[in-house]
């Protein structure tokens, strides 16, 4: 009979058992397995010789254990990278392209609108006049500054490099204040300039005010999105004015007369053409804009995660949103201004009120066909959906990896 590992002669050589039987031999079998299984451990490491079934254990055990240190690694190195500023966790999204250029375009027109306005007012011969001059030129001067204290702090953030920016709270606080530079800037050349009259403080504290916000719009950690905003709220505000030219050829296309009813009816229809057409021009810009930045993040960071669809709706409804805050500030801040010149006469009054509530529907138009237009066009750019089984594929290939 053979020795049965973990017995008491394990030691000792196999001898040959004649007589024994099959039912004997199992009995001692199930016996010595029963009463010292870790005898026939210590016997099995003794010879050398590990049982199959434990063999197949241990390296079960072995691999998961492995596995298990790779989780958990990869857990730690998941967690270390949301702590650690500046790692793919918690990246802002890359960097604004052209910051600089969009800072300089938006400082320039800037400055035409103040000097655009100056001019009408130093142009009236009456007080009056200049009044409702000022605060019918109040609205784009407001608008260039938001987007001005937006562009200009987006570039000051981004000198900051992607260490300091990432961080939210610095990045915000030197956000806003590079919008206050701007303000301030904007409001002592006001002052300088225009005339001393009671238009000035409103047009200087309100051109300050609007600046600080549009910098703290720039302190959103999503870099490439605010810039994408900034371009296309400067393109709308170029395309209005650019439009503007236009205005008196389209009133006769939408059968503008001599009655009071059609002039009203096609300045209806010109005002509806102008908001779809800068939405589209917003739209545009920013897929055009959030492409050419996904495009260079790729090159410097193949790894970099791309912008998603949120992302372009976002941006191509930003434009109207600052559209929509810009008038928000304009009857929070130039109230007075807004009230003097409705209260000169009665066709005063009614003109304001006509022109506030056609700034609020150019601007929910701008928001709502920009972000259709960006989202559409991000749209067009996606591929064919993969297959359902890809995944399971893939899983299972690195399963047999490993």
């Amino acid at each position: 009979m053979t020795k049965q590992p973990g017995g008491p002669d394990a030691a000792e050589p196999d001898q040959s058992a004649v007589g024994d039987s099959a039912a004997t031999t199992a009995g001692e079998a199930a016996t010595t397995a029963v009463t010292d299984p870790a005898g026939d451990e210590a016997a099995g490491a003794r010879d050398g010789d590990a049982p199959e079934g434990r063999a197949v254990e241990g390296t079960t055990n072995a691999a998961a254990t492995t596995d298990g240190d790779a989780g958990a690694d990869g857990a730690a190195d998941a967690e270390a990278a949301v702590d650690e500023p500046g790692t793919d966790a918690t990246r802002s999204g890359g960097r604004a392209p052209a910051a600089a250029l969009l800072g300089l375009l938006s400082l320039a027109w800037l400055a035409a609108m103040l000097w655009s306005t100056r001019e009408a007012i130093h142009s009236a011969e009456a007080g009056v006049t200049a009044i409702s001059l000022s605060a019918f030129a109040l609205p784009g001067v407001i608008s260039a500054a938001l987007v001005a204290g937006a562009a200009f702090a987006l570039y000051g953030v981004d000198l900051l490099g992607p260490r300091v920016a990432d961080r939210a709270t610095v990045r915000f606080l030197a956000a806003t204040g590079s919008g206050l530079l701007i303000g301030l800037a904007a409001a002592v050349a006001v002052n300088l300039t225009y005339a001393d009259t009671a238009t000035t403080n409103v047009i200087a504290g309100t051109t300050v005010a609007a600046a600080i916000i549009g910098g703290a719009v720039a302190g959103a950690r999503a870099t490439p999105v605010v810039g994408a905003v900034v371009a296309s709220a400067l393109g709308v505000l170029i395309f209005v004015v650019a439009f503007s030219r236009a205005r008196g050829r389209l009133f006769d296309l939408f059968g503008a007369g001599d009655t009071q009813e059609s002039l009203v009816n096609a300045a209806k229809w010109v005002s509806r053409t102008e908001s779809l057409l800068a939405g589209l021009v917003a739209g545009l810009l920013a897929f055009g804009y959030l492409t050419w930045a996904r495009r260079r993040a790729a090159r410097r960071e193949p790894d970099a995660p791309a912008p998603r669809w949120p992302a372009y709706l976002l941006a191509g409804a930003g434009p109207g949103l600052l559209l929509l805050l810009a008038e928000v500030i304009i009857r929070v801040g130039g109230r007075t201004l807004i009230d003097l010149a409705g209260a000169l006469s009665e066709a005063d009054s009614v003109a304001q009120t006509m022109l506030g509530t056609s700034r609020v529907d150019n601007g929910i138009w701008v928001l709502f066909v920009g972000a259709l237009t960006a989202l559409i066009a991000f749209g067009r750019t996606l591929g064919p959906a993969q297959p359902d089984d890809e995944p399971a594929d893939e899983t299972v290939a690195a399963g047999a990896a490993r």
